[in-house]
C-alpha cells in the first residue's frame, strides 16, 4: 500500500512542540527560545490556522494617529525601500511597538498573497499573538531578525520569509518595526540576508530622523563610534553644552548613563584629547558657517548659542585665528 503524504501543518506543529519543550534546544537556538516562549508563556497552538483579526478602520486610524510622528517620518523611507523590495515580490510593513501593523507598501498584484496570510494594516503580529515572526520576535528580543519559512511558530505562516528590524525612539524606547516579507519559495537565504541589511539601514534612518525631530532646534552631534554600534550614534546638546538627548547606540557605545541627561557637559563625556566628540563639534561648526556664508552671528543663531560662545568653541577646537 502506498504511504499517504503526511500533513505538513501537523508535522511542523509537532516539531515546534518537541523543540519548545526541550530546555536544551532553547538554550542553543534563538528561535527555539522564541518557540518556547510562544508555547509555554503565550499558550499559542502552532497548528491553529485562524488568520489574525484586524482592527476596524476607525480603530486603525486611532492607533496610526498615536504613532503619527513615526508614520510620517517613515513614509518616504518606506517608499524607497519598497521600490527595491517590491521588484523581488516583497511587501514592506511598518508596525507600532506593540506589533500592530500600521502601514504597508505592497504591489497591487501581490496584495492577495500577503493579506491572505494576515499581513495587512490593522493586524496584530506581536509574538504573544502570532508566535515567532519577523515583527513580534524582533520586538520581543529588541534586535533585527530573519525568520525563514519553517522558523515561524505557526504552521500557517511557514510560507513566509520575514526580515524585521526594530526602530528605537529618541529616548531609546522601542518605537516600532520595519518588516519586509516574501512568499516566494525561491527566495534564497543569502538574498534574504542582503534584504535584511537593507531593512536594518532603513530602520536606522528612521531612528535618526525621530531623534532629530524630538530635539529640533538643538545641536545634534554625531561622535565617532565603532561601526557596529547598532544604530545612529547621536547626541543632543543644549545652550549650556549639556547632553539632553542620546540615542540608544550613543548610550551603549559611549557608556552614557541616561540618568545624566541634562546634567553632564558634552566635553566631559569623552575626556581624551582629540576625541570623536571634538571632531563632531568641529564638523557642526563648519557646517553652520558654510550655511551662513561665513557669518558667525547667523551661524551662532542657527546653533542656538551666543556669538561669544561660538567664538570660544572655535578657539577651543582650533578653528579660525
Amino acid at each position: 500500500m502506498a504511504r499517504l503524504n503526511p500533513d505538513p501543518r501537523r508535522d511542523h506543529a509537532q516539531i515546534v512542540r518537541e523543540v519548545a519543550l526541550s530546555s536544551a534546544a532553547a538554550g542553543r537556538s534563538a528561535f527555539a527560545a522564541s518557540w518556547r516562549r510562544s508555547l509555554l508563556h503565550h499558550h499559542i497552538d502552532p497548528a491553529t490556522g485562524t488568520e489574525p483579526a484586524r482592527l476596524t478602520q476607525a480603530e486603525l486610524r486611532a492607533r496610526t494617529e498615536a504613532s503619527g510622528l513615526l508614520v510620517s517620518i517613515a513614509s518616504p523611507i518606506l517608499d524607497r525601500l519598497a521600490r527595491a523590495a517590491g521588484e523581488a515580490g516583497c511587501a514592506v510593513m511598518l508596525s507600532d511597538p506593540e506589533g500592530l501593523i500600521l502601514d504597508e507598501r505592497i504591489r497591487e498584484a501581490d496584495k492577495a498573497h500577503f493579506h491572505g496570510s494576515g499581513l495587512a494594516p490593522g493586524s496584530d503580529w506581536s509574538e504573544s499573538v502570532e508566535g515567532t515572526n519577523g515583527i513580534g520576535t524582533c520586538l520581543a528580543e529588541r534586535r533585527p531578525v530573519l525568520v525563514l519559512r519553517d522558523q515561524h511558530f505557526r504552521a500557517r505562516n511557514t510560507a513566509l520569509t520575514c526580515m524585521g528590524a526594530p526602530v528605537f525612539g529618541a529616548g531609546a524606547e522601542l518605537a516600532g518595526v520595519i518588516d519586509v516579507s516574501s512568499v516566494r519559495e525561491d527566495l534564497a537565504e543569502g538574498y534574504a540576508r542582503l534584504i535584511a541589511l537593507t531593512v536594518q539601514d532603513a530602520a536606522q534612518r528612521i531612528e535618526a530622523e525621530l531623534f532629530r525631530a524630538a530635539f529640533a532646534g538643538l545641536r545634534i552631534l554625531a561622535p565617532d563610534v565603532a561601526e557596529d554600534a547598532g544604530g545612529p550614534s547621536l547626541l543632543a546638546i543644549d545652550r549650556d553644552d549639556l547632553i539632553v538627548g542620546a540615542t540608544r547606540a550613543a548610550r551603549r557605545s559611549l557608556g552614557f548613563d541616561p540618568a545624566l541627561l541634562g546634567r553632564l557637559p558634552a566635553r566631559d563625556l569623552l575626556r581624551e584629547g582629540a576625541s570623536g566628540l571634538d571632531e563632531a563639534m568641529r564638523a557642526e561648526l563648519h557646517r553652520a558657517l558654510a550655511r551662513s556664508g561665513g557669518n558667525v552671528s547667523a551661524a551662532a543663531r542657527e546653533l542656538g548659542i551666543g556669538r561669544a560662545t561660538f567664538y570660544r568653541k572655535m578657539k577651543a577646537l582650533g578653528l579660525g585665528d
